[in-house]
């Protein structure tokens, strides 16, 4: 049985006790509240951005080790096509006329021309198909023709925006022509080039906007070839310039055979020993340039956020090297590869590499993440939603890839 001897003592201790512990204040409480639901939300947000940081790098560094391949469709007429990506449907065309294909192989629309050497130019969803040495540009998005363009002049080259604004390259008698049309072939803006004055243009790009053009011109001086790279804005900042010229860079000793805009702030060259890249949606502003060395370039391949160079290599390490660029100007990757390609693009965070009977898949940080071939002989392989599926399109079906 317990005993108290002295409860006066023991009633003294507790007092003091007491005494020594307050009652917390209603502000004190209240602190304490706040910092109590402060804690607890940075610890959830702390582990979910460890899940969500582990369930990124599990679907970026994924190993597709299996290929499931089922038709959707047989087609016809497709030997002599070329075929495209157009937003994820399956542009096909040839000399006698362009068609546009979902995934299960019906004909969205079509459209006959006559053509003897059909090249085509595309930016977002719409595309241009125009006759090499010919006069007619056809003009078209997913839904359909946007229009035809009759140049009345030879086509040396053309390039269109994302609104269905070519910009075209025409050959004259004595000199060379850069006209731009509207989708439905309305003269927007002309100027001439001649040797004497500003060179020859070898090649011609247009922003997305259609505000901005980009030509590359060659020219001799002094008994050696230079190269002019000239901006032109067609947009209000450009009204009052002379030949609404913007800016412009010259290098001597060089040629630069390739221009592009990547998007409406970012373009970029390509001669066989560097790669130039500019910035400025008004005033182009020359930025980082990196030497590619002695390399032969054999091709060159770009979406809205990469470059891709591809050199002959010729080593141990692999018959061709891939040297990937972001639109910052920074090289991010470079891959080593054997299959004789017949494109590469980026999609889904990936590089695909493909042939008409082998394919390879990168990481954008240069992992690899597939490597297979073909049962059928394959003449594109069209992206989708699904980074793990593709659609391959052959001279008689389309199929569908699903990697797992």
């Amino acid at each position: 049985m317990a005993e108290v001897r002295d409860f006066s003592l023991y009633a003294n201790k507790k007092n003091n006790i007491e005494d020594q512990i307050s009652e917390p204040s209603y502000q004190e409480k209240i602190r304490n509240h706040r910092m109590l639901v402060f804690f607890r939300t940075v610890a959830i947000v702390a582990i979910a951005i460890v899940a969500v940081a582990i369930i990124y790098v599990n679907w970026r560094d994924k190993y597709y080790s299996t290929a499931t391949v089922t038709q959707n469709a047989q087609i016809t007429d497709a030997t002599n096509s070329t075929m495209l990506n157009l937003n994820g449907q399956i542009l096909m065309y040839s000399k006698d006329g362009v068609s546009l294909l979902n995934a299960q192989g019906t004909s969205l629309w079509n459209l006959t021309y006559q053509m003897q050497n059909p090249i085509s130019r595309s930016c977002q969803d719409v595309v241009a198909i125009g006759d090499y040495n010919g006069h007619y540009i056809y003009v078209a998005d997913s839904n359909g023709e946007l229009g035809v363009i009759d140049t009345n002049l030879p086509i040396r080259d053309f390039c269109v925006a994302s609104q269905g604004v070519v910009a075209a390259i025409l050959d004259d008698t004595d000199v060379t022509l850069i006209y731009l049309y509207d989708s439905q072939g309305n003269e927007l803006a002309n100027f001439k080039t001649t040797m004497a004055d500003s060179g020859y243009p070898i090649d011609v790009a247009i922003s997305p906007s259609g505000e901005l053009v980009c030509v590359s011109y060659l020219y001799p001086e002094d008994g050696e070839l230079k190269t002019s790279i000239a901006f032109y804005n067609f947009g209000s900042v450009g009204q009052n310039a002379i030949d609404n010229y913007a800016s412009g860079y010259i290098y001597p000793s060089v040629v630069v055979p390739f221009v592009h805009f990547l998007n409406n702030k970012t373009a970029f060259a390509v001669s066989d020993d560097r790669i130039m890249f500019y910035n400025g949606s008004e005033v182009p502003v020359s930025g980082v340039e990196h030497l590619t060395g002695t390399d032969e370039i054999r091709s060159i391949y770009y979406s809205q956020d990469y470059i891709g160079l591809v050199f002959f290599n010729g080593t141990e390490e692999g018959e061709y090297r891939l040297e990937v660029y972001n639109d910052s100007g920074s090289k991010v990757s470079e891959e080593y590869f054997d299959i004789e390609y017949s494109n590469i693009f980026f999609s889904n965070g990936q590089i695909i590499v493909y042939s008409d009977s082998d394919m390879i898949i990168y990481s954008n940080e240069g992992a690899i993440k597939y490597e297979g071939s073909f049962d059928q002989t394959v003449k594109s392989v069209i992206p989708t939603s699904i980074r793990s599926r593709f659609l391959l399109v052959t001279e008689n079906a389309i199929y569908t890839m699903d990697l797992k």
